[in-house]
């Protein structure tokens, strides 16, 4: 199947369905937008689109600044306009992940505002850029334990932390073992070959010595101090080099060796992020994940070796459209590889199993939000966390429990038919009976109540009230904003059924019209054919 299909201007469907990959959900105005331009045209106006930044709202709180940070993704992934740079911030917040559940961070809103931020601004970069970006601020320093990473000593007592060095390859860059362009595992006599050993953890984890917060100065008391919530502009600015606290013995890591005697962090970080990045499997590794995160968990290996190749060219053309700047790693080209390419742009078999992914939390109630035009009466989405309770959705942004993520992208629930498949279902990781009884807890009272503090979020209607007399109308509205027109027959009359059930009276039909809209989104928000995202 070839990469570089000219596509006609989607229908309302196809234009919901791309919207849902690309963006934090579709609204009928963006859905009429992309009709009008078509997929590259309107990708060009995205890419354009300048970022939009939260740590700044987060700076102007003087109380409760966590949970200003999650407030502030909400309203961004609401009523952001740079709609595809935040979901691709939101999408490489879980690879390159930093959690508030750390103690470490979670005394840091503003910089781990910063590190989103971070992401944002590098999502239409290069990887190299990116990967020198995550290696470099103070909240990856502190998550991963190589802010204030100190030299070995004369007596042997004291080694480099080796935390950073581990996950930048583990889950950063590289992964575990040597890849085909298509994804799959390089094999020697039908054994994998592991992309680094021990011996190449420790080089690395020489190099990450030496760096810590940025200022005026170049003393212990500077590297080694930890409190420092209250001067914002160290907690966001890059991590600077500390010489003296460098490892100057020799560094042997992929293949790279930096002899010893060398005292520049600098000069050897760009040594060991430029091996990094040139590394043949940053393509397929990468690449296979954004496929999982915005589009199919289960992506073929050809669907990979394309987006492989967009990412190792730096260019991706889709019929007379091109994107990306010809280096290697460009984001910009990588993501219009992953929504452009035929698979995701093919309409779904909605019977087809190994299609498709699991809408995570955090995106069903980004979709609600979007397609219903939610608003905060205080201006401030005031949502806070919704990973907790029986009323939670099971999922807060940046609040990870580990630097795996939420979920691992290859994790498949054991004794089902996804395993005996042979497919992979990450978010199924954090689907269990709690989250499953507490996302219908939430629905229920997100539809009708709204959602946050005092219900501060509530949804408006009033498109969707206006034409609840005709069951067909009102339900093809819930279809198309919510699943692309992916609703299966039987879901359909299913919904129709209690929808229909609702009587319209001839005079006062407002509790009744109400009462429909509600039933329609809570069945359409809870169906199976909603919660896998075709």
């Amino acid at each position: 199947m070839s990469g570089t299909v000219d596509y006609p201007n989607p229908d309302a469907g196809e234009a919901a369905r791309f919207l849902s990959q690309a963006t934090f959900g579709p609204t009928a105005a963006e859905i009429d937008r992309l009709r009008q331009l078509g997929y590259g045209a309107w990708l060009d106006e995205q890419f354009a689109l300048p970022a939009s930044p939260i740590h700044q709202t987060v700076v102007k709180t003087r109380s409760r600044p966590q949970e200003e940070l999650l407030n502030s993704f909400w309203r961004q992934a609401a009523t952001g306009q740079d709609q595809v740079r935040q979901r691709l911030a939101f999408s490489y917040s879980q690879i390159f992940v930093v959690s508030m559940i750390s103690s470490a961070v979670n005394f840091y809103p503003l910089g781990v505002a910063s590190y989103l931020d971070l992401l944002g601004a590098s999502a239409y970069g290069t990887y190299r850029a990116l990967l020198e970006g995550v290696t470099r601020h103070p909240m990856m320093g502190l998550y991963l334990s190589h802010l204030g990473n100190q030299k070995e000593d004369a007596e042997g007592y004291q080694v480099p932390d080796q935390n950073f060095a581990r996950e930048i390859m583990q889950l950063f860059s590289i992964g575990l073992y040597e890849l085909n362009p298509d994804g799959s595992i390089r094999l020697i006599a039908g054994d994998p070959i592991e992309t680094y050993r021990t011996e190449d953890v420790v080089g690395l984890s020489r190099v990450f010595t030496g760096f810590s917060w940025a200022g005026t100065d170049k003393s212990k008391a500077r590297f080694t101090q930890r409190l420092l919530a209250h001067k914002a502009d160290e907690v966001v600015r890059p991590m600077e080099a500390y010489p003296q606290f460098h490892s100057v013995l020799e560094k042997h890591f992929l293949g790279v060796t930096i002899p010893p005697g060398q005292i520049d962090p600098d000069a050897d970080l760009a040594v060991a992020l430029d091996t990094l990045a040139a590394h043949p499997n940053v393509g397929p590794f990468i690449g296979r994940q954004l496929i999982q995160r915005l589009v199919t968990s289960n992506p073929s290996p050809a669907y990979v070796s394309r987006v492989s190749t967009a990412f190792d060219t730096g260019r991706y053309a889709s019929g007379s459209w091109s994107t990306g700047t010809g280096a290697r790693g460009d984001l910009q080209a990588l993501a219009a590889a992953v929504l452009l390419d035929p698979e995701a742009r093919a309409r779904p078999d909605i019977g087809d199993t190994r299609t498709g992914r699991v809408r995570e939390p955090v995106l069903r109630l980004a979709n609600w939000m979007r397609a219903f035009n939610v608003r905060s009466s205080s201006g401030g989405f005031r949502i806070g966390r919704t990973d907790v309770g029986l009323a939670g959705l099971g999922q807060s942004p940046l609040y990870a429990p580990s630097v795996f993520n939420f979920y691992r992208p290859g994790y498949t629930p054991q004794n089902a038919a996804i395993a005996d498949a042979g497919l992979v279902a990450p978010e199924l990781q954090i689907t269990d009976e709690a989250s499953v009884l507490g996302y219908a807890n939430f629905l229920y009272g997100a539809i009708s109540s709204g959602v946050g503090i005092s219900r501060d979020l509530k949804a408006d209607y009033s498109a969707e009230i206006a034409i609840a007399h005709d069951p067909d109308l009102l339900i093809g509205r819930m279809n198309l904003l919510l699943t692309g027109n992916t609703l299966s027959t039987a879901t359909l009359a299913m919904i129709r059924d209690a929808v229909v059930a609702i009587a319209m009276p001839t005079r006062n039909q407002t509790s009744a019209r109400q009462r429909r809209v509600w039933t329609a989104a809570l069945f359409t928000l809870s169906s199976p054919d909603y919660l896998v995202q075709k």
